[in-house]
């Protein structure tokens, strides 16, 4: 008995099931190799519930700035959509085309900073407030090289981590604290501590996308709990802050246990926002009480830092905790996109750039219901200030761009199969 002749390519190709072989060229295969890598749009993704819970918080803040000061709420509507353009500008190219920029945005951020530190630019360029210099005249408005800073951190951390360092190890996961204490002590040079506060929870969120240990955040967060500790109640530790950051310690300790000491002097902020956030009830007084309110109080920085507490008297606890939905409904969105992204550097700036912004807020409305010492930070999309608006906008446009992005044909065909 003889064995069944075996197939060859040429009875292959003449089985009548099997398709006709079609005739290819090298241009032909290079065309179709090109294909593999092509992405495309993905227009229906997470990242538009965090266009419109922007917009929605940006709505909220012009009738908030509008019932204390009417002339910053005019000039607040012209940023919105100057923001909005910078939004569309840094959703439009691939974010991925940023990293050829990181380099050249590092380097100016870090002139920037150094630039408004100098003491002998004069007045009329670095307008000092309060001691502090964080601001530059620009003439139409100022501009905060500090805000700018956050978005390049993040921007220059989610490049670093895209070359697989590894984060796993003490020595990559120490060298980002070491690159992030750069702009952290050009910002505490300022003074600025609020913005500076950002960078450290920003950064945990980051090494966790990335892959480090738990141990080794849940070692970083332990030791920053100490060491805010003995900040609060160990009187020497704090003799290292300097003198206006101690005594808001010290007003923010007595505010919490009903003394008021300081009620007069470097508490009256805390207190001042805390008898308006109080005076608006479960549902607010309404823009005609809310004015008079203000007015009497006089609430410093209560169109800037302290918005929320014009927010709550105004609409009550209810306006509070609509604020509050939007920004967790932003925060959600951001997180999805950051789940969905197509590659490490999408994942990382979309849940950094979301981390800042919920830290930011968190900071901003603790510290105006008490519950966090007095600090100067504003509260994303709704604090009167036309390059926060602006620098909060481009993280959207950002937080867009990774959204936007639909993974190439190759990486949805390694997802899919697992390799």
């Amino acid at each position: 008995m003889t064995d069944p002749e075996l197939p060859t390519s040429s009875t292959l190709a003449k089985t009548p099931d099997r398709p006709e072989r079609q005739p290819f060229t090298a241009r032909g295969l290079h065309e179709h190799a090109r294909e593999l890598h092509i992405g495309g749009i993905r227009w229906w993704n997470p990242g538009w519930i965090c266009v419109g819970s922007a917009i929605l918080l940006n709505l909220i803040g012009l009738a908030a700035i509008a019932t204390t000061e009417p002339g910053f709420a005019r000039k607040q509507l012209i940023f919105v959509p100057i923001g909005i353009v910078a939004a569309i500008v840094a959703a439009f190219p691939d974010y991925r085309r940023w990293r050829r920029w990181v380099p050249a945005l590092c380097v100016v951020t870090l002139a920037l900073l150094i630039f408004v530190l100098l003491p002998f630019v004069p007045e009329e360029i670095v307008r000092p407030r309060k001691g502090a210099r964080r601001w530059i005249n620009f003439g139409v408005t100022d501009f905060q090289p500090s805000e700018l800073a956050k978005v390049v951190w993040i921007l220059a951390l989610a490049s670093w981590f895209r070359l697989r360092w590894n984060i796993r190890s003490i020595q990559g996961f120490v060298l980002p604290f070491i690159i992030t204490a750069i702009p952290m002590v050009l910002i505490l040079l300022e003074p600025d501590l609020g913005t500076a506060l950002l960078f450290i929870p920003t950064l945990l969120a980051l090494l966790m996308v990335a892959g480090a240990k738990l141990w080794q955040v849940g070692t970083v967060v332990l030791v920053g709990a100490v060491a805010v500790s003995a900040v609060l109640f160990v009187p020497p530790v704090r003799g290292l802050l300097k003198e206006h950051q101690q005594d808001r310690i010290e007003a923010h300790l007595a505010q919490v246990v009903n003394d008021g000491r300081y009620r007069s002097n470097i508490g009256y902020q805390g207190y001042q926002a805390m008898t308006l956030v109080g005076a608006g009830g479960m549902t607010g007084v309404g823009r005609d009480h809310a004015e008079t309110l203000i007015r009497f109080n006089q609430l410093p920085e209560e169109h800037n830092d302290m918005i929320f507490a014009v927010i709550t008297c105004r609409w009550g606890l209810l306006g509070g905790l609509v604020t509050w939905g939007l920004f967790a409904v932003l925060g959600v969105g951001g997180f999805l996109v950051s789940a969905f992204a197509r590659d490490l550097i999408g994942r990382l700036l979309a849940a950094g750039l979301t981390t800042m912004i919920l830290v930011q807020a968190t900071i901003n409305t603790g510290m105006t219901v008490g519950l966090l010492p007095i600090t100067g930070m504003t509260l994303p999309f709704i604090s009167s200030g036309g390059s926060s608006l602006v620098t909060m906008w481009l993280t959207i446009g950002l937080i867009l761009n990774v959204g936007l992005r639909r993974p190439r044909r190759m990486e949805r065909w390694e997802i899919a199969t697992g390799e």
